[in-house]
């Protein structure tokens, strides 16, 4: 008789998402390392620098011998940075006691809803949404409940579709705000009307905010400040974009007290903390950032007021001006079938990579992302090449 592996409900379910979602992307990338001519615009990781003072602060603490293990919440130090920040930015007191520090904020929303869900509790997320969500709810095995964004206003959520979706085994409404991929932003009315009726139906309201300092016209608003009470509200948060961080992976939870030793129990079991050195350049970077934020939105901006442009001169392709982040959804169903083979031919004819919209969600299945992680004028390249792919459709 042979071994027969047997594998989790968890690592099956993971097997089974979507492999195809990025086939394109991984397609590219080994193309792209094989020397080949290929745009990459199909990951969110900014091609612009950490500051320079903060990779100083992170060498000075390596060489101070910070490089120990860390409190399981945090170092003490970065959790009253954050705490001060989010009072200033809410309006409510913010004390270190409710803020836990994760390597990364994909693993804060991991740890969250982990000690929040059980496999026979429903969640509910927004969609268009964020594609790293999904392995977190496939390890956590709970139902997911899906309710689709207004598309044609800006991809707005919706309020009444959310609150006709609640059901006696919904325990967590899951929110991002600014939104990846679509960059929008939740009105603060909207919000505190959202958090009313989670506190009234006993719902947990999770609010993932990473986008939160990479905002246009109009400025983020947390759903710490919008809420009228906190006891159920937990906003997620972190540097990878704001801060062009991605590799230092530092993000962090703030909650009610109770809940972030529960969270704490949760990511001593599975982390065992954060490096050091990094906590101490995050609380640096967060406290000398003012000129560099106004630095990198500017330059989003402008990166997305020209793709825009740029796009409303390509016959049959459509986009909505995101408010925030640093993508663009594309509307290709002019001239696709979907988003996933225009991203596959677009790739193979012009080699330019951007991710099937499928990803996010079956309401942007048409659609492909575009990330504004180049400047200007290799965004003009990429369309160059898009322009002439559009063109040459039968």
């Amino acid at each position: 008789m042979g071994f027969s592996p047997k594998y989790s409900c968890a690592s099956t379910r993971l097997e089974a998402q979507g492999s195809d979602l990025w086939a394109v992307h991984t397609d590219a990338m080994a193309q792209l390392e094989a020397g080949a001519d290929i745009i990459m615009m199909s990951v969110g990781d900014p091609d612009l620098p950490t500051i320079e003072r903060i990779i100083e602060h992170a060498v000075t603490s390596l060489y101070r011998g910070r490089t120990h293990y860390s409190p399981g919440m945090g170092e003490l130090h970065l959790r009253e940075t954050i705490a001060e920040i989010e009072t200033q930015a809410s309006g409510k007191l913010t004390t270190p006691d409710q803020v836990i520090v994760f390597p990364g904020a994909t693993n804060a929303v991991f740890s969250t809803l982990s000690c929040l869900l059980d496999a026979d509790d429903e969640l509910i997320v927004v969609e268009p949404a964020y594609v790293g969500y999904e392995g977190i709810f496939s390890t956590i095995g709970s139902a997911v409940i899906r309710i689709p964004a207004l598309a044609d206003q800006g991809f707005a959520v919706d309020t009444e579709a959310i609150r006709a979706a609640i059901t006696d085994r919904t325990r967590v409404l899951l929110l991002n705000t600014p939104g990846n991929p679509a960059g929008n932003i939740i009105p603060e009315d909207q919000l505190r009307s959202l958090s009313e009726l989670c506190y009234d139906r006993d719902i947990w309201l999770v609010c993932d905010e990473v986008y939160s300092m990479i905002t246009f016209e109009h400025k983020h608003i947390s759903a710490r400040k919008a809420a009228n009470t906190l006891e159920n509200i937990i906003v997620i948060d972190g540097l990878s974009k704001s801060h062009a961080m991605t590799g230092w992976r530092l993000g962090w939870a703030v909650a009610p007290a109770a809940v972030a030793q529960r969270l704490l129990s949760f990511t001593s079991a599975t982390v065992f903390g954060c490096s050091q050195f990094i906590q101490d350049a995050a609380a640096f970077a967060m406290k000398n950032d003012g000129e560099y934020i106004q630095g990198i939105t500017q330059e989003y901006r402008e990166r997305r007021d020209y793709a825009c442009k740029r796009i409303r001169e390509i016959d049959g392709l459509n986009c909505q001006v995101p408010q925030a982040g640093m993508f663009l959804m594309i509307d290709v169903s002019a001239v696709s079938p979907d988003g996933f083979q225009f991203a596959r031919a677009l790739l193979d004819e012009q080699g330019v990579s951007v991710l099937p919209g499928e990803g996010f969600g079956e309401i942007t299945r048409q659609f492909v992302r575009l990330s504004l992680t180049h400047p200007v004028k290799v965004l003009d390249q990429a369309f160059a090449r898009i322009e002439a792919y559009v063109r040459n459709l039968p």
